[in-house]
């Protein structure tokens, strides 16, 4: 029957018609007309899918077949999850040619090929294999890649064509990264043009072509981000992707193939995606959540940016200034860099920098650097290394380069040395050839260093028979007073001769260290700048959480008696209760009442607990956070200032309702004053206000900028300090303000919420986070504006003005000097889990 009907249809073709002018092989004109589908998971010559029909991988992980992005009439080619509710495609054969209908069909042809054919017998896509055997087949495998093979092969891994070799936007376990020269195969990924165009977008993720082992990011022909090179095991600046127990990377260079790729343990479904955006992400798919998890982004922070810092510059996201040259070097443009525009790098302090005596400065903990001009030797150790740059005027530094796991190669830079990081761990060193006098300057300060070691070590060694003496005597003469007055009646005399009665009660020290388990490490929670924080359990079963100063904490008796006047007196479902305080001998203690999650940092910058907020919850939380600040501002017994308002300083309950902490910091006003003045600034670089970092000048719109900040976190779930974007380098409040500017300000929002948020109230939100945010205190609004605009759609909201802060090189020469002066990076308290 299947003949008969091929017959009659290739005469009416011959009699009728010819096939398309566009230029087709020709053993596509003369395949047999295809059969009716048969098999699930593979397909032999002549068979065919049409639009309404799917091939499903063996153990029904991956489906192939015909899909839509917006217009339901665009058709593409492609091959998504299974068993995943939500349709996450992973390869596309047509993104460039799509199909303008329904009427397409894939087929196997007699030749061993694979065709995409639309409803005119256009050639859309081809497999293009030039492979003839005996028996050709096609199959979707679980891995999710589509292959054709010859099934009178013994070896299954034998294949003639497979789509892994052409990846688009994503990268699954098994794919690769890189090029193989005897095959002629590239292999990188192309972002999807939006979420809606699978055609071919802005970006490319590859390893360098012409570099050091290390990927590359670009937008077109620009980079974007690098990894750092390959050394063993990982790259230099992407710790987030070396071995742990999920995730496993590899990188092969032989003189054939050239690659990155990776497996994933433990059965967990992940991919890499390249996004539209530019972000390269990690997810991993959550059975109980029903949704993909974000594992990490690669690219963390600012100083991914590619060569943010220029030439001999060295950024550190933990540094306020964020770059700084490298030992031996001096900006290029002082000028430039007192703005916070570091793109012109740095140059030698000494320029007569070869054959005077020079040397190498080792630079530890780095991302290693990019250069158009480097050389690889794999059979050199690093001690010749040296050697042979030391030699060679043009050679500017080295460091090991452990590509292939060997400990027997290493890497020499010329010219200028670029887009150089500190890392947090797993950094490499680098050894930077400095002048002379360099050397000289380095040998004395560590010589000076140690004299006083030893200086010091002699001192301490004399001195310590004294100290325990004098320790002992102390010890004792303490022990003796407090047996002869009733316990803590000297230290509460010292607040109650100042103000009123506490209002709360004071605990027992022994009933403190019987709850924390003598403040065990199993019961310590968080660690802030004025101490630790512990969970307790009252002997009642109360829940508590015991934040207790340590003496070097650099807040005084002063700091505490303003926690405990303050806390005491203000009542508010806001605000997180002091229960009680504790004072025993030097020993200062303050006892609220527990919050089980934590703080909101750790739920909005974290990728795992971030999907958990959803937008109903986050604004519920923002609401809550200004009503909290409302009454600190107006409804109170007093009007205070907190003035280190941040996600971190939010805490929240069982049922994630939020409670603003740690007033250690807070201001007390009187009657009509509503600002002041101080010369000792503290708070938390990326929520202090301008006129506060800079003129020490603070008031009631100083918290309305800091709200504003954890406003515009929420949302978007990015931290302001150390915001990241491949397009600019502005921080949120700088890229909140850009979004607005171009009609996009809905961009900002958390993509993890996708489409459950309405727009309207998104953009209010926004709208009101970036009025908090102006530059000028008499601009922002007050709390009780905010909470008007908050809940009431029908208020008007006036149009924004720049924030301030908004991006750190932006800022006035005169502030950028000030700034590194006046900013202190105290914190209050940074929990690990709830308290």
């Amino acid at each position: 029957m299947c003949l008969y009907i091929i017959k009659i249809l290739l005469k009416y073709f011959v009699n009728k018609k010819k096939f398309s002018t566009h230029p087709i092989k020709p053993a596509l004109r003369t395949h047999r007309f295809p059969c009716p589908w048969e098999s699930a998971d593979k397909m032999i010559p002549g068979q065919s899918i049409n639009d309404s029909q799917t091939m499903v991988s063996e153990g029904g992980k991956f489906e192939l077949g015909f899909f839509s992005r917006g217009d339901p009439s665009v058709r593409y080619l492609g091959i998504w999850y299974k068993s995943i509710p939500i349709q996450t495609v992973v390869w596309v054969a047509n993104r460039d040619s799509p199909l303008v209908n329904s009427s397409g069909t894939l087929t196997f042809t007699v030749d061993g090929n694979v065709v995409l054919l639309n409803q005119t017998k256009d050639l859309l896509w081809s497999s293009s294999s030039s492979h003839a055997v005996r028996s050709p087949v096609a199959r979707l495998l679980d891995t999710g890649n589509f292959i054709l093979r010859d099934d009178s092969d013994n070896n299954k891994n034998n294949f003639l064509w497979q789509s892994f070799d052409y990846p688009f936007d994503t990268l699954l376990a098994g794919m690769k990264l890189g090029w193989s020269k005897k095959s002629d195969l590239n292999w990188h990924l192309t972002s999807w043009k939006s979420s809606n165009d699978p055609s071919s977008g802005d970006y490319t993720y590859s390893v360098d072509p012409g570099g050091l082992p290390q990927l590359v990011l670009r937008k077109g022909s620009t980079e974007q981000f690098r990894s750092g090179p390959w050394y063993g095991n990982q790259f230099s600046g992407m710790p987030a992707l070396m071995t742990n127990p999920v995730f496993q990377p590899t990188f092969v260079s032989s003189g054939d193939n050239v690659y990155y790729s990776y497996n994933i343990m433990n059965n967990l479904t992940s991919r890499f995606v390249l996004s539209p955006s530019g972000l390269v992400q990690h997810f991993s798919w959550n059975d109980r959540l029903s949704s993909w998890n974000l594992l990490f982004t690669v690219q963390q922070d600012r100083c991914d940016t590619y060569g943010l810092c220029g030439d001999y510059g060295v950024c550190d996201i933990n540094n306020p200034t964020i770059c700084s040259c490298m030992k031996g070097f001096q900006p290029r443009s002082p000028r430039d860099w007192e703005v916070m525009d570091w793109s012109g790098g740095c140059i030698p302090v000494d320029p007569q920098i070869c054959g005077n005596k020079e040397g190498f400065m080792k630079m530890a903990g780095l991302k290693l650097p990019d250069a158009s001009e480097f050389r690889v030797n794999v059979s050199i150790s690093t001690g010749d290394c040296k050697a042979e740059c030391l030699k060679n005027c043009t050679c500017v530094a080295y460091a090991k380069l452990d590509i292939e796991d060997t400990g027997n190669s290493c890497v020499t830079w010329s010219r200028g040395l670029i887009d150089v990081r500190k890392v947090a761990e797993f950094g490499q060193d680098l050894y930077v050839r400095v002048a002379a006098s360099e050397l000289e300057a380095d040998a004395a300060v560590h010589i000076k260093q140690k004299n006083v070691a030893i200086a010091v070590s002699i001192s301490l060694s004399a001195a310590l028979i004294i100290l325990i003496l004098i320790g002992s005597f102390v010890a004792w003469t303490n022990r003796r007073t407090r047996e002869n007055q009733p316990n803590n009646e000297v230290n509460i005399n010292r607040i109650e001769s100042q103000r009123e009665d506490l209002e709360l009660p004071v605990y027992e020290f022994t009933t403190i260290q019987l709850a924390t388990n003598n403040f065990s490490a199993a019961n310590k929670i968080g660690e802030g700048g004025f101490g630790p924080v512990y969970k307790g359990e009252l002997q009642y079963g109360q829940e508590v959480a015991v934040k207790r100063q340590r003496e070097n904490s650099g807040q005084g008796l002063r700091e505490f008696k303003n926690e405990v006047i303050l806390i005491s007196k203000l009542q508010h479902r806001n605000l997180v209760k002091l229960l009680g305080c504790c004072i025993h001998g030097e020993d200062r203690m303050l006892i609220y009442e527990y919050m089980p999650k934590g703080s909101l940092d750790s739920f909005i910058f974290d990728e795992t607990m971030r999907p958990l907020l959803k937008w109903k919850k986050r604004v519920d939380i923002i609401v809550g956070i200004a009503r909290g600040v409302l009454y600190l501002h107006r409804d109170s017994r007093l009007r205070i200032i907190h003035r280190d308002l941040k996600a971190g300083n939010v805490l929240l309950d069982s049922e994630l309702n939020p409670k603003i902490s740690d007033f250690g910091m807070a201001k007390l006003f009187g009657g009509d004053q509503v600002e002041g003045n101080t010369k000792r600034i503290v708070g938390t670089y990326g929520y202090m206000p301008p006129e506060y970092a800079i003129d020490g000048h603070f008031s009631l719109k100083s918290d309305v900028f800091s709200f504003g900040v954890i406003l515009l976190e929420t949302v978007s779930g990015k931290r302001n300090r150390g915001f990241f974007h491949l397009d600019h380098k502005l921080n949120l409040l700088g890229h909140a303000w850009k979004l607005w500017n171009e009609g996009k300000a809905l961009e900002l929002v958390d993509q993890l919420l996708e489409c459950e948020f309405s727009d309207t109230e998104a953009m209010r939100c926004i709208q009101v986070g970036l009025l908090c945010v102006q530059q000028r205190p008499e601009d922002r609004p007050t709390m009780a504006s905010v909470l008007l605009m908050l809940d009431a759609e029908d208020t008007f909201l006036p149009d924004p003005r720049r924030p301030g802060f908004c991006a750190e090189r932006c800022l006035s020469e005169t502030e950028s000097s000030s700034l590194g002066k006046l900013i202190s990076n105290e914190l209050t308290v940074t929990l690990s889990e709830g308290r």
